[in-house]
């Protein structure tokens, strides 16, 4: 389950490398004080998102364990086509959450058979057109008319980031997992 480790490596790489960077600038510009206050800062990031970790991957792994691999590689599989487009829209919309849900959700369905283009029409949908967001956030603050409009709007796009993705898989000669 999950990415294999040397996509993993490069993350860290780059990540490891922006942390140290930030470090001497923290450092030249306000000595180890300014250091710490960075360190101090992240850690209660680190710290108020750690439940949120701790449930995603729980739920990631409920998943992984519950959903038999012929279910995921039927519905939302390679061949799964047009249906597991809309699925993966639709998974996408009706999921609430973050980033912490749904990426280890979405690293378990990949490694159980699914599609780069459902997974990639989850994202999509999620970032787009997630009904969470909308029943909060845009209906109350920008009113039904723009939420609305929005939303029709973003609607198809899922389905089409999915299609699109799937070819373009297909055309570079990728592996969804490396």
């Amino acid at each position: 389950m999950g990415p294999p480790l040397q996509s993993m490596w490069r993350s860290w790489l780059i990540i490891g490398t922006l942390v140290a960077i930030a470090a001497v600038i923290a450092w030249r510009s306000g000595g180890p004080e300014r250091v710490g206050q960075a360190l101090t800062s992240g850690s209660e990031l680190f710290l108020g998102v750690l439940p949120n970790l701790i449930l995603g991957f729980a739920l990631a792994g409920f998943l992984h364990v519950l959903l038999p691999q012929e279910l995921i590689s039927r519905w939302m599989g390679h061949g799964s086509g047009a249906t597991g487009l809309l699925i993966g829209t639709g998974a996408g919309m009706l999921t609430p959450g973050g980033p912490f849900t749904h990426f280890p959700i979405l690293a378990s369905f990949l490694s159980k058979g699914a599609g780069v283009g459902p997974v990639c029409a989850y994202i999509a949908a999620w970032a787009l057109i997630g009904l969470n967001r909308l029943i909060v956030w845009e209906l109350p603050i920008l009113g039904p008319k723009i939420a609305l409009v929005r939303f029709l709007a973003s609607v198809a796009v899922p389905p089409f980031v999915g299609w699109l993705a799937a070819w373009l898989f297909r055309a570079f000669r990728f592996s969804p997992l490396s």
